[in-house]
């Protein structure tokens, strides 16, 4: 036992290890802090799970997550298609085949909704010859890195790629940026109010200085700041595209604390299918082996063959079957004496009842002249032999009358155990 015992601790110890693991991988994936914030993965107060789950519990309603890395919208008629916590820098200019995706959405009677990631500083580019540059973070915590300045408008610089579409351009808007107020270097919400009729909140706290200018008069102001738009709504035939400056009212902490379930219910429409995009978070499904298991759920074959695996190897390793004790090999070969084979000899040649006479027809021809017992001895013990052979075979008792004759003779060898 003390020989395994080191192993047994070694073990014991790497168990525990991948356990304590196993636990903080389960509590790390359960609060969701290691996705993007606004993504619905999350459950902390950055997150939207609350809002992806809520709508889930709907009844005749769809609800999934987008993990495709192709520029490709869902073909399901009644469709609400979100993306929240995107870049304005992202719907500046869009690749061709993107804008033909976005066409046929909208054509099919879908709706969009943009909800763009909260600004409490402007992006404002700058040339690269330029020594006054600084970075401006962004509400994520992160750094641009882009070169910016102050005293130019918040626009995104020009793809080289003649095939892209100026979006804010066929669409008619810009983003632009009002200062937030601070209290302590902290920036407060400012209020935005309902610009339309419809039954929603009347005016709303806002965590973003993004605002929405130069539209066109095709869009629609949902609630504004002030002159400037933060939530607009146009109509492209029979689908409709909706943006926001803040995602702040669909977030977790939003869920609890100030809760409009109108705005909510106006944001998602009449739909049957509604779908999160998390591929803009970079949270895509790879095309491969470990995909095709999850998706076709082949955990029990994937099992199965890492223990066989296992077993294979062990077998290899070493024999399932511990070795026995007389199977040790050797370099040489055991012999045996001459005693030992005259032994085996008499074992495997002569019948019990006959052993008596031979052994003593041996002695008597082996026994020289030197070694010879004295004559009245040697009479004495064929007297005894006589005796014995003379009986019945059933009577006779060659053990008892071989003490006899090593008696008579005097020799002090043993008799042999029956």
């Amino acid at each position: 036992m003390k020989k395994y015992f080191p192993l047994c601790l070694l073990a014991g110890c790497a168990a525990i290890l991948a356990l304590g693991l196993i636990r903080l991988f389960q509590l790390r994936f359960e609060a969701g802090d290691i996705y993007p914030a606004y993504s619905s993965l999350r459950a902390d107060p950055l997150g939207t799970m609350a809002f992806y789950e809520s709508l889930a519990k709907l009844a005749g309603i769809s609800v999934r997550r987008d993990f495709s890395t192709g520029n490709r919208l869902p073909e399901e008629p009644r469709t609400v298609y979100l993306q929240v916590g995107g870049s304005d820098y992202d719907w500046d200019r869009v690749p061709a085949d993107l804008f033909g995706e976005l066409k046929a959405f909208l054509a099919r009677g879908n709706r969009l909704v943009i909800l763009l990631y909260p600004q409490t500083g402007s992006y404002e580019f700058h040339d690269e010859n330029d020594d006054e540059t600084n970075t401006v973070k962004s509400a994520q915590g992160g750094a641009k890195d882009k070169k910016m300045t102050p005293g130019k408008p918040a626009k995104q610089k020009k793809n080289a790629n003649d095939e892209d579409v100026d979006l804010t351009e066929r669409w008619g808007f810009e983003v632009n940026f009002v200062k937030l107020a601070q209290t302590e270097g902290v920036y407060e919400a400012a209020r935005v109010v309902n610009k339309t009729d419809l039954p929603l909140p009347r005016t709303l706290d806002w965590h973003s200085g993004a605002v929405f200018t130069n539209l066109d008069n095709a869009w629609r102001v949902i609630y504004g700041r002030g002159t400037d738009a933060v939530v607009i709504e146009r109509q492209f035939g029979k689908g409709s595209v909706v943006m926001a400056t803040d995602p702040y009212f669909v977030s977790n902490e939003a869920m609890e604390k100030d809760r409009h379930a109108d705005l909510l219910a106006w944001l998602v429409g009449s739909t049957q299918n509604i779908v999160f995009d998390e591929s803009h978070f970079g949270i895509v499904d790879s095309s491969g082996i470990a995909m095709l298991m999850r998706k076709y759920r082949l955990h029990g074959l994937a099992a199965g063959l890492l223990l066989l695996a296992g077993l294979f190897i062990w077998k290899n390793a070493s024999s399932l079957v511990p070795p026995h004790a007389g199977r040790e090999q050797r370099d040489y070969i055991a012999g045996k004496d001459s005693a030992a084979g005259f032994v085996n000899l008499l074992r495997r040649s002569i019948a019990p009842r006959d052993l008596l006479p031979v052994c003593f027809a041996e002695w008597k021809k082996s026994a020289g002249p030197a070694g010879q017992p004295a004559t009245a001895r040697r009479r004495q013990a064929e007297a005894v032999f006589q005796a014995e052979h003379g009986l019945p075979p059933k009577d006779r008792n060659p053990i008892a009358t071989y003490k006899k004759i090593c008696s008579i003779l005097g020799t002090r060898n043993a008799p042999p155990k029956s």
